[in-house]
């Protein structure tokens, strides 16, 4: 009875061999694998450009120093499970950069349906290693989000080199429902934090009237949103809160129910791209959305020529080379040979041995997915309930690896853009800037739209401008690069103002910026204005002994508040 019970939930779901069925789930699964290897194809494209001078030996923020801190706070092999990277091996920029590939080439592959599940898990490692050693630079939770998504997916892919549809592997219910589980955990807890953090713009009505203006990297289409009326963004502040905490019930819902979610999210998913540049963030959440289909809707919905182009005899049932005309599809063979001869000891025991290796994997998916499930289910309790009595041993046991999380957007909205620009001087009164790629400065450049690739840097400094520099060391180590003219963080930029040499002084400036009014923009062509609120981080020289030198120290500035 038991394990009947564990093969309908941790098996493979039933129904999948009918595309008819409103139980299959075959091509819902395969849009959503080939988006997932598509999302992390466009993080480790990023980190190729990045890692180097994010975490590489002479980088930003080196992994080495970062693992060397943690093994001296973890001794013992125990740190390899808080920290759990390729990198313990070697941070060598060739390392570096050779995780980075790999990672690259299995996520080619992901899309190509090639072996799904080795190439899943090949990603899953290449990028887990990167965010356990990237120490400031993968606190984020669209990093979370994938790291979760992907373990999920090794349970949800289908087996074999060439799967096609994977129609003699079908999903089980556990692993789709858990991949369903985080995408409806995005919204309702990105939704309870808007409520549960007591910001005054979620209860007034007013946290999208300068929203576009304040994320990280605006979009051009965002300019334009801003300058909509008053109404209009006190209407989505209503429609996010609906979406977050109402909608997303309806994944709960019968089928019908569902459907309706998924022609209202996705086109939700899709202004948010076109508005932001949330790097892969709400593309993932956009591919997840598809689980909410089955095959049958599918099939209906799309004309012929859009169906994936793999089996065709499952695809297009009509067309089969035997001319069959049953409705349903049937995919195990069956034989007109009633006689049946005795199997031979060694078939007795490739069948035995083959028994036994499906209830291991059936026992390994249980647990493994009812501890993600536990997890997070817990973490969504302690949200309303923070004294709950539920154990903390699996949640604290399974942190490091990010595959379990806990989910909460804009629980307080930002109130002012401030950017944070790095400077040069040999004579410490001219000064040049450094250009960015992504963050906004010039102000006649339209802000772009670069998602889902993620500038890791340009981001941190958003984060940055919040707060003081004394809890974001990125900034003054970045001046210490820049004086010294390091090729690797001099990539991060869009260009060197110092080619021949490095500059004597450096600085980091603090700006206010906010968009131009239409007629502005219509007058003199420019997106942005700004106003220079004074110095941010400690202007720096370096010594002829290659000691840093502090010129000047910032000011008390005004609270971002």
């Amino acid at each position: 009875m038991g394990t009947s019970v564990l093969q309908r939930i941790f098996g493979p779901e039933k129904g999948s061999g009918d595309l008819n069925s409103s139980r299959s789930h075959l091509i819902p699964r395969w849009i959503f694998l080939r988006a997932l290897g598509f999302i992390y194809f466009s993080a480790f494209y990023s980190l190729l450009f990045q890692i180097r001078g994010l975490v590489g030996p002479d980088g930003i923020l080196p992994a080495h120093q970062y693992l060397q801190a943690v093994e001296r706070s973890i001794p013992g092999l125990t740190r390899f499970w808080f920290a759990p990277s390729l990198f313990w091996f070697s941070t060598s920029n060739h390392a570096l950069m050779t995780v980075t590939l790999i990672g690259l080439i299995a996520s080619l592959l992901v899309i190509a349906n090639v072996w799904p599940r080795l190439t899943l898990f090949i990603c899953l490692v290449s990028f887990l290693s990167f965010v356990s050693a990237a120490g400031d630079f993968s606190n984020y939770q669209s990093d979370g989000m994938l790291l979760e998504a992907g373990f999920i997916s090794l349970f949800f892919a289908p087996r074999g080199i060439w799967p096609g549809l994977g129609t003699s592997f079908p999903p089980s219910p556990a692993s789709r429902f858990l991949l369903l589980w985080e995408w409806f955990r995005i919204y309702f807890e990105s939704g309870l934090v808007k409520l549960l953090s007591g910001d005054q713009e979620w209860r007034h009505f007013t946290a999208m009237d300068e929203y576009y203006q304040n994320g990280p990297l605006p979009t051009w289409i965002g300019w334009y949103m801003q300058h909509l009326p008053h109404w209009f963004h006190a209407f989505t502040v209503g429609a996010t809160l609906t979406m977050e905490l109402v909608l997303v019930l309806m994944l709960f819902m019968p089928r019908r129910f569902r459907l309706v979610c998924f022609f209202i999210v996705t086109p939700w998913q899709i202004v948010v791209i076109a508005t932001a540049n949330y790097t892969f963030l709400n593309y993932l959440v956009l591919s997840q959305g598809f689980l909410l289909l089955n095959d049958k809707f599918l099939m209906r919905l799309a004309p012929k020529r859009f169906w994936p182009p793999i089996l065709p005899s499952v695809c297009h049932p009509e067309r089969s080379t035997e001319g069959a005309e049953s409705k349903d599809l049937q995919f195990v063979p069956q034989s007109s040979d009633t006689t049946q001869e005795p199997e031979s000891q060694p078939a007795v025991f490739k069948k035995n041995w083959r028994l036994h290796a499906s209830a291991i994997r059936l026992a390994i998916s249980a647990v493994l997915l009812s501890w993600i499930f536990y997890v997070t289910t817990a973490e969504l309790i302690h949200m309303l309930w923070r004294e709950a009595p539920l154990p903390s041993s699996p949640i604290a046991a399974l942190e490091p690896f990010r595959i379990a999380n806990q989910y909460g957007l804009f629980a307080v909205m930002t109130r002012g853009r401030y950017e944070i620009e790095f400077q040069g001087s040999n004579d410490g009164e001219n000064w040049t800037a450094y250009p960015f790629r992504y963050k906004p400065q010039a102000l006649n450049q339209p802000p772009g739209i670069y998602a889902p690739y993620q500038p890791r840097f340009d981001w941190n400094l958003w984060f940055a401008s919040l707060g003081s520099w004394r809890q974001n060391s990125i900034v003054p180590l970045a001046e210490e690069r820049l004086l010294t003219s390091n090729p690797d963080v001099l990539t991060l930029f869009a260009g060197n103002p110092f080619p021949q040499s490095p500059p004597k002084y450096v600085r980091a400036m603090l700006w206010q910026y906010w968009f131009t009014s239409m007629a502005q923009k219509s007058e003199t062509g420019i997106w942005w204005r700004r106003e220079l609120l004074g110095l941010y981080a400690p202007e720096l020289t370096l010594r002829p002994d290659g000691t840093f030198d502090v010129v000047q120290w910032p000011e008390i500035l005004p609270t971002h508040e």
